[in-house]
């Protein structure tokens, strides 16, 4: 299947007083077209900073210091704000984290669609709104003519979110980047929002990246799962391999922690994230991971082990 979009050997990170930290070391992994990769992982992982960097879409206080994003042949991380502008929200778009803030109060959801679908595709009128109709069509806002005159403070938090994706559709984004789009939502509405992205991307080819630490979620939508740790990729695989065979420690935790019917006591993993600024030698995970072996795990940079052609896992503990 063909890549639409890589992420090679991406560094960055952040200035604080007066000392720069790296938070994402270099951080490898590609989209294809009309699937679904999910970036998963704890808060504070890297998983928002290194899909923002996509988009050059980073606070102030952060870098870029190595590493390509390659979108069309190009590098795009070359590009000027202007070309950027001309990439975002046409061609690769994103639904924030938190749709409660995501629209402008003052203005109704469709002034805000139409705005967009004037500045991406050029369209005014009847033409645009035909096309604003349809977008919500897509995302089954019900009364989708009348809706477009709603204020965001008459939209529920489902539908709000319904209106920023459709805000995607209707400039025909190849790439969405979702950014926890269900986390402020109940679960009924999680379920209706995950089925609209996975319509999308069938039935348009859309690519999706999903950001989440909803593993339930992933099992059910993710068609390739990248797991991140304090700024790096330590899994990578198949949604089938990834559940049914994972091989990093802290993979094996995560997926442990779900909910089961057969367990009585849920497990959790012990410690908290490094923050950017500790210094952990060796495996970064070594200080929670209850399989540490003090005179490998502490003392080396574990290896990217390969354990079938789509599978890799980032751990010395590793056999064959």
């Amino acid at each position: 299947m063909q890549n639409i979009l890589e992420i090679k050997n991406l560094h960055l990170g952040f200035k604080k007083d007066d000392q720069f930290f790296e938070a994402v070391h270099g951080v490898n992994f590609d989209l294809r077209k009309g699937e679904l990769h999910a970036l998963v992982g704890e808060s504070g992982c890297g998983k928002t900073v290194t899909a923002m960097s996509i988009l050059k879409l980073l606070p102030k206080t952060a870098a870029i210091t190595e590493g390509e994003v390659i979108y069309k042949g190009e590098n795009i991380l070359n590009y000027t704000n202007a070309q950027m502008n001309k990439i975002r929200g046409a061609q690769i778009a994103l639904i924030p984290q938190d749709p409660m803030t995501s629209l402008n109060p003052l203005y109704t959801v469709g002034n805000q669609i139409l705005e967009v679908l004037r500045l991406h595709k050029y369209l005014e009128g009847a033409e645009a709104e035909k096309k604003a109709i349809e977008a919500f069509d897509l995302v089954k806002i019900p009364d989708a003519k009348n809706r477009l005159k709603s204020y965001p403070h008459e939209f529920s938090g489902g539908m709000k979110q319904r209106a920023i994706i459709a805000m995607a559709l209707a400039c025909d984004s190849e790439i969405i980047i979702a950014d926890e789009p269900t986390t402020a939502l109940d679960v009924t509405i999680q379920a209706q929002i995950m089925n609209i992205l996975s319509d999308i991307k069938k039935e348009k080819q859309t690519s999706i990246i999903l950001i989440t630490h909803d593993l339930a979620l992933v099992h059910e939508n993710a068609d390739r799962i990248s797991v991140m740790y304090a700024g790096e990729i330590v899994e990578h695989g198949k949604n089938k391999e990834f559940f049914n065979n994972p091989k990093h420690p802290y993979t094996n935790a995560l997926i442990n922690s779900l909910p089961n019917t057969g367990k009585d006591i849920l497990d959790t993993i012990s410690g908290k994230p490094p923050t950017i600024e500790e210094i952990i030698s060796g495996c970064k995970f070594n200080p929670r991971c209850k399989f540490c072996d003090k005179s490998v795990c502490i003392k080396d940079e574990p290896p990217i082990i390969q354990i079938s052609p789509t599978h890799i896992a980032k751990c010395a503990l590793i056999r064959d």
